[in-house]
């Protein structure tokens, strides 16, 4: 949780424990967490580099720089980043990855599942929200993936979102899904979060952010703190 803009809700947020989520068991705290009351210095820097930002960071169809368009499903995502009085945040880098649109990454280490990669695709982009906090992405929908957490298993269409406030100890990291995927029930990261949270990790179609024949709009609003908080990723506040 960005912890400057209020305290961490606990039962909103997925457990540093979580069996089903095999990795969780080995690298979650074995001892009970110490807070630690941060100072002026912490909460007002060192912050990110928004100065390097661009326009074009914000389009992962075309960032890439080959002159070429990602292969894929056109997608648009958009929302607001506010508090719990539904106050826009301006000024909040957000920076998102994820896997294209045959469910791989443009990493190293992401060899084991038999997908192409797309040269025309990098899956990072980032942005700022403006004076009401809102942010908007222009993407491919990315698709599922074999993960070795259990048999058979297969991560759902997810979108990774880290918010970085005005010090580095104030992000939130997350992830967004789409509605009516039927590999949410099954996936062990998204149902690690209570049950009564997990809706507010699902994005929405939006009909008014759809661009005619050109892509489909979805709809992600992110709350930072309260009842309506989004929930964090890995039980990571």
């Amino acid at each position: 949780m960005l912890r400057p803009y209020g305290p961490v809700v606990r039962d909103d947020h997925p457990p540093f424990s979580y069996p089903d989520y095999r990795a969780t068991v080995k690298r979650a705290p074995r001892s009970d967490l110490v807070s630690i009351l941060q100072t002026l210095s912490e909460t007002t820097g060192p912050g990110p580099g928004w100065s390097e930002v661009s326009e074009e960071d914000s389009d992962l169809t075309s960032n890439a720089g080959t002159g070429a368009a990602a292969i894929g499903e056109r997608i648009i995502v958009t929302g607001r980043v506010s508090d719990e009085m539904g106050r826009g945040i301006p000024r909040t880098l957000i920076e998102i990855w994820q896997a294209n649109a045959a469910g791989r990454y443009v990493h190293w280490r992401d060899t084991e599942f038999d997908a192409p990669l797309d040269p025309n695709f990098l899956g990072v982009g980032r942005c700022i929200t403006d004076e009401q906090g809102d942010y908007r992405f222009v993407t491919i929908k990315p698709g599922a993936y074999p993960w070795r957490n259990h048999f058979n298993a297969w991560r759902p269409a997810h979108i990774h979102f880290s918010l970085m406030g005005p010090s580095l100890g104030s992000r939130l990291v997350s992830q967004m899904y789409f509605p009516d995927d039927p590999l949410l029930d099954h996936d062990p990261i998204y149902t690690s979060v209570p049950a009564h949270a997990r809706e507010r990790l699902l994005a929405r179609y939006d009909r008014a952010v759809t661009e005619e024949a050109w892509a489909l709009g979805y709809r992600w609003d992110i709350v930072l703190r309260g009842s309506a908080a989004t929930p964090g990723e890995d039980g990571e506040g």
